[in-house]
């Protein structure tokens, strides 16, 4: 994939600092200056506090930052209101986490569901465009099960079916496959590529694996709260 090609610039940080206070303030991230483009399937790794994880949360209009400017599909992340945040997470990002975070007492097909429910969408409607991404995921015949049915491949791609329901313009997935083995690692970043290539989602994929970093297309690395290479 050619990257030079492409314009649409999903992220695009300059100089983004963040510093967490303290008697000993904690300089978090130094200068990052990062774009990701529409289509990529890319990569963060670091090790445990290289500010990996609080990059993800500024990507995903979790925390602020200090200085420098965000801009996620051209609009300035900056200083927003909570209920402005939560629109832009709501309407712009899906979330994939290690944990999976589903609702135990709702099954398949209202998790996916669920972001459709807080953008006021009718049931029968959300509940059709829940059931087509969970045919997407090979799991319509799980719909009406709920998590405790599923194994962990199933519950992760049940995850990735809600975090694609709301047709966003960025999945960030923080250490999708940190709660599974090998086997259904592969499995579930296989999932990522097909989705990346049959549908062009921009991916972005925070995880301390080298297996998983290099199942994508770009690895930014990330070392105390810099950027040191982005291959």
């Amino acid at each position: 994939m050619d990257y030079a090609l492409k314009k649409d610039k999903v992220i695009e940080l300059r100089d983004v600092n963040k510093t967490y206070p303290g008697i000993v303030p904690l300089h978090v991230l130094k200068d990052i200056t990062l774009d990701i483009r529409k289509g990529e399937l890319v990569s963060i790794m670091g090790a445990s506090g290289s500010g990996k994880s609080t990059l993800l949360n500024i990507l995903g209009i979790l925390d602020n930052y200090d200085s420098g400017t965000y801009h996620l599909d051209g609009v300035l992340i900056k200083d927003l209101s909570e209920n402005r945040a939560a629109e832009l997470r709501n309407r712009m990002i899906g979330f994939v986490f290690q944990s999976f975070n589903l609702i135990n007492y709702k099954n398949a097909l209202e998790n996916v569901a669920l972001p459709l429910f807080y953008q006021g969408i009718g049931r029968k409607k959300r509940n059709a465009l829940a059931m087509e991404q969970l045919e997407r995921m090979g799991l319509a015949d799980r719909a009406h099960h709920l998590p405790s049915e599923l194994s962990g491949g199933q519950k992760q791609r049940v995850a990735i079916a809600r975090a694609l329901v709301t047709k966003p313009s960025l999945i960030l997935a923080d250490e999708p496959t940190g709660a599974l083995d090998s086997k259904t690692s592969k499995e579930v970043m296989q999932v990522f590529r097909d989705l990346n290539n049959d549908t062009g989602m921009t991916i972005v994929i925070v995880t301390h694996d080298p297996t998983v970093g290099a199942a994508t297309d770009r690895v930014i690395r990330i070392v105390d709260g810099r950027i040191e290479n982005n291959v």
